[in-house]
């Protein structure tokens, strides 16, 4: 699976499949984010991204897209997402789901509390305005 960084200026498909699928888009273009697309032999996977800088950062913004769904290419795409973010420095992933945490779940993140969550998480859009408070919050350790 080949990854793509994807300028959310210019990534209309991105925010396209991200709004479909129930996503936050609203912050896309703000700094600390960046964003992949993803691709394989038969074309377009899906999407992904990760915010932040330091130790802990934000998973975000994973969707495969409809016509690619229930073929093991989520895990797939959330791996090569969690080794860029490793290769990146980060230790920790941390997400919010409303309708995945099952599929998170399986991948190895765990739930937490959302009152422990470090400051560099708490205080991003996402964990304070853009995903409901019932939202799952989990959390995976990574490594380099």
């Amino acid at each position: 699976m080949r990854a793509t960084p994807v300028s959310p200026e210019a990534g209309g498909a991105l925010a396209r499949e991200l709004a479909a699928a129930g996503l936050p888009v609203n912050d896309l273009g703000q700094p600390g984010r960046r964003f992949f697309r993803f691709d394989d032999e038969a074309g377009l996977v899906g999407y992904g991204g990760i915010e932040g800088v330091g130790a802990d950062r934000l998973l975000r913004s994973v969707v495969v897209v409809p016509a690619r769904r229930n073929a093991g290419l989520g895990g797939a795409l959330v791996a090569a997402l969690e080794r860029a973010a490793a290769n990146d420095g980060a230790r920790t992933l941390y997400l919010l789901t409303t309708t995945a945490e099952p599929f998170f779940r399986r991948l190895g993140y765990a739930p937490v509390e959302r009152s422990g969550a470090p400051a560099a998480i708490a205080g991003s859009a996402e964990f304070r305005t853009l995903c409901p408070a019932s939202a799952a919050f989990l959390v995976k350790p990574i490594a380099a």
